[in-house]
């Protein structure tokens, strides 16, 4: 698809024989500009005169005027013709499939299967399907996986805390409990955790009734997890098991090729260790262990054996997300990747979610329970919903709600820069005002009511003079650049800025200037301004997985 502000600072960075990221885009004098410095130290010549010369030899197609400031070669846009190509282009596709016959692959969540989740895990959840939605929107054959650690530590301590349990009637909700109480347990008690490492070398030999016992615990947790996350929007290809590692042999392969390297090593308490010496990792790092002493496996040689599987599956785009306690991990992973030859996934990593009461932990029980956090944003939507329109029916009031608290929780975590902490406040992610999940709905509700009213008909740009129009001109014209940015950071944070900012100038537009109301060829183009910022408002609340909603 078209990129056609990115075009015409390609054409201007071609004509000065600059890289594109040398032009600027000022705030005012212009909506391009090109400072001479660089120029004027190869030259060495006043950067004022430099951009006296530019200004007066330069042409470039949709450029009305180019003019020197100061040391600035400043660009103007025509915007009646280059506003009547964009226009024209802005539909349901605008921005998206831009590759062709391309492969991605993406995991995340991967939440250990021990327990219902709680609110800090869902942010992995939710970077990781706002960029699977950008990713296909952007034209890959996109496979989405679930890393199911369904044979450490933790799992293990489960399977412990329910042998002694008639597990006939065990419920999800029964879970967390069990987990609690027995991590409890097996951490002042080494005899326990020993007892939890015997169960686990059970299951790596094969004992029939220890692997039946996991695969039922383990079942009841993905389904249990599966069905909360649902409730977001998020949706998975393929839950990919850990033990399938062992049964298939492919970590036996995987310890295998290592060991080829030489770089395998018994350290003194008898497990198998990969040198990595020669990466960029601390010297004082945990050791990177393959194998615990009793032979079994960690993690660790596990993950390789699974990267190195999605890494054959997709070639062209293999991403993973992973929290920012993971990082000397993923290191270490890459290290061990690329002493084998192959090139490591990208990865995205994200900080925590707070909320006032501070951060959470499984084991410890300190926590907020992901779906206690969906009731209770739908509980809080409701009433908001009932406040604002008591004139709904019932039905109607709750489907709305939910579609408002999706958008909040969604919104509100995925708006934050992946590295930053998120710090969760329900009546700021609740508000139908300011940078909120609901805010966006409504001003989508907004467009939509508007051109229910009438219908669009043939326009022209030259009569969109206002500089309020310009300003939403300018904002749809970087909607493709906005998405292909957050595709090469992997941060999805930039759609929502972005979502935000475009619904903010057209407010201001909305609330200042008539629309059907408008002399009839004025009207024309206004609604087709219209139009455009729906679409985009459309695509981009897809790409977030936030609802959209036809009225508010």
């Amino acid at each position: 698809m078209q990129n056609p502000w990115l075009d015409l600072k390609q054409e201007i960075a071609k004509q000065l024989d600059i890289g594109i990221e040398e032009i600027e885009e000022p705030e005012k004098y212009g909506d391009f500009a090109y400072p001479c410095f660089s120029l004027s130290k190869k030259l060495k010549k006043d950067p004022k005169e430099i951009a006296k010369e530019l200004a007066k030899k330069l042409k470039i197609k949709h450029i009305e005027k180019i003019e020197a400031i100061g040391p600035y070669v400043n660009f103007y846009i025509v915007w009646k013709k280059f506003g009547q190509d964009l226009l024209k282009s802005v539909n349901e596709k605008y921005g998206g499939f831009i590759v062709k016959d391309k492969k991605a692959l993406i995991e995340h969540t991967s939440i250990n299967p021990n327990a219902s989740p709680h609110v800090g895990r869902a942010r992995n959840a939710i970077i990781g399907d706002s960029l699977v939605r950008l990713i296909k929107f952007l034209g890959y054959e996109t496979e989405v996986h679930y890393l199911v650690n369904d044979v450490g530590k933790q799992i293990s301590v489960l399977v412990y805390g329910v042998m002694n349990k008639d597990t006939k009637d065990l419920k999800f909700e029964d879970l967390l409990k069990i987990y609690i109480e027995t991590s409890k347990k097996v951490s002042e008690n080494p005899e326990d955790e020993k007892k939890v490492f015997e169960i686990l070398s059970k299951f790596e030999k094969g004992d029939k009734k220890t692997m039946n016992l996991f695969k039922k615990i383990v079942s009841l947790c993905i389904n249990g997890q599966e069905e909360i996350l649902s409730k977001l929007g998020i949706k998975y290809d393929f839950f990919d098991y850990e033990s399938d590692y062992i049964i298939n042999k492919k970590t036996n392969e995987a310890l295998e090729k290592l060991e080829k390297t030489d770089r395998i090593f018994t350290d003194e308490n008898g497990r198998k260790v990969l040198d990595l010496k020669g990466f960029d990792i601390p010297m004082e790092s945990p050791a990177f262990v393959l194998l615990r002493s009793d032979g079994t496996s960690l993690y660790n040689l596990k993950d390789i054996a699974y990267t190195i599987d999605k890494i054959n599956k997709a070639k062209d785009l293999n991403i993973v997300v992973l929290g920012e306690d993971h990082k000397l991990y993923f290191k270490q992973l890459s290290a061990a990747l690329r002493i084998l030859k192959y090139e490591p996934p990208k990865v995205i990593h994200y900080a925590f979610v707070l909320l006032p009461s501070g951060k959470m932990s499984t084991r410890k029980g300190e926590l907020v329970l992901l779906t206690d956090f969906i009731n209770e944003a739908c509980e809080k939507a409701l009433k908001e919903i009932e406040k604002r329109y008591p004139e709904l029916s019932k039905e109607e009031k709750e489907t709305r709600a939910k579609k408002v608290a999706v958008g909040a929780i969604r919104y509100s975590i995925v708006k934050i820069s992946p590295e930053k902490n998120v710090m969760f406040v329900w009546d700021e992610a609740l508000r139908f005002d300011g940078n909120t999940g609901p805010y966006l709905q409504y001003t989508y509700a907004r467009s939509n009511s508007i051109l229910k009213k009438a219908k669009l008909k043939d326009f022209d740009v030259k009569y969109l003079k206002d500089e309020r129009e310009k300003k939403i001109l300018k904002s749809l014209a970087k909607y493709p650049q906005i998405l292909e940015k957050s595709l090469n950071e992997l941060k999805p944070h930039y759609i929502a800025n972005y979502l935000y900012e475009l619904a903010d100038v057209f407010n201001s537009f909305y609330q200042s200037l008539p629309v059907l109301n408008s002399e009839e060829n004025l009207k024309n183009a206004r609604l087709k301004l219209v139009d455009s910022v729906k679409n985009v408002l459309e695509t981009g609340l897809e790409l977030l997985g936030i609802p959209t909603l036809e009225k508010m």
